[in-house]
This record gives C-alpha cells, sequence and structure tokens, in this order.
C-alpha cells in the first residue's frame, strides 16, 4: 500500500486480498490513513509544534533521487517536538501527503536534517543509518470500517542512540 525509504524502519500497510487493496488505496487518497514518525534532527526544532509547508517534489525528472522543496509539488504539514536533548531533537512527523523522502527533505530544508540521512544532511558517529522510524499507523479496516490504529516500537540501534544522548 505504500512504501518506506530504504534505512526507514517501522510499520508499512500491506493488502491481503483486491478488495482490501481497493478499499485501503481509497483511504490514502483521501488522506483517511494516519502515519505518525519519530526523527531525531540535528539542532533545536522551535516552535515545539508547527507547520513544514514547504513543497516536495523532484528537482529533475532524471533525478529522482535527489529531492528539494519545489512550488510545483503538493504541500506537507508535519511536526510536534518530543523532547530537547544537546544538539538535537526528537520529533513526531504526521505528513498529510506521502511524498518520496517528504519528511527528510523538509527537515533538510529548513536547516535541521535527519540525523544519519547521508543524502540530505550528514552521516552520523550516533547511528549507523537515518533516524526516521514510521511508528504509528492508523485506518479503517477494509473488512469492518472499524478505525485501528498499530504502533510500532523504536528499534534498538534508534533507542541505543536515544540512551547515549541521555
Amino acid at each position: 500500500m505504500h512504501r518506506l525509504d530504504k534505512d526507514t524502519s517501522g510499520l508499512i500497510l500491506i493488502a491481503k486480498t483486491r478488495g482490501a487493496l481497493a478499499n485501503l488505496s481509497a483511504q490514502f487518497k483521501s488522506r483517511e490513513v494516519k502515519k505518525a514518525y519519530v526523527a531525531l534532527v540535528k539542532g533545536r526544532v522551535t516552535p515545539k509544534s508547527g507547520v513544514i509547508d514547504a513543497p516536495s517534489g523532484a528537482t529533475a525528472p532524471t533525478v529522482r533521487r535527489w529531492l528539494s522543496p519545489t512550488q510545483a509539488a503538493r504541500r506537507a504539514r508535519l511536526t510536534t517536538v518530543l523532547r530537547y536533548f544537546e544538539d538535537y531533537t526528537l520529533v513526531e512527523a504526521r505528513p498529510e501527503t506521502g511524498r518520496t523522502h517528504q519528511i527528510r527533505v523538509h527537515f533538510a530544508s529548513v536547516g535541521r536534517p535527519i540525523v544519519g540521512d547521508a543524502t540530505y544532511g550528514a552521516k552520523s558517529e550516533l547511528v549507523g543509518r537515518q533516524f526516521l522510524h514510521a511508528q504509528k499507523l492508523s485506518f479503517k479496516l477494509p473488512s469492518t470500517g472499524k478505525l485501528t490504529e498499530f504502533t510500532a516500537p523504536l528499534p534498538l540501534d534508534l533507542q541505543a542512540a536515544l540512551d547515549r544522548l541521555g
């Protein structure tokens, strides 16, 4: 139903039947599926909650890997501070759309790249990959229409990075 960037951990949604696929696709299209990611970013994010309203899209059709904010692409809303560390901020990001690299591009565009993101920021000795985790996913079950939320705890490598920060 959707994908995670390479080196992003967490929840993904998979349809088991064609009927479920159609139902979930409609929920994604109407933005009924809600996603929440946890990210550790470099620097101090202020204010404690707000919106990164920079569109994200490909810089050129031939270079889809490198993305930057552009006026032509869809806008997205994001972020709440969960915790401050000395030179880092742990945030929850709730994208409204599912653009490629959206969260990574948006934080980099405001000078707060995700820790360990070598594409839009820099590698980090704190963690061996980007610190981005799909933690929550809510949607209506195709079989019953019941609103359901799933959560995934931080994997050990990301939790260890937080533990090192104190």
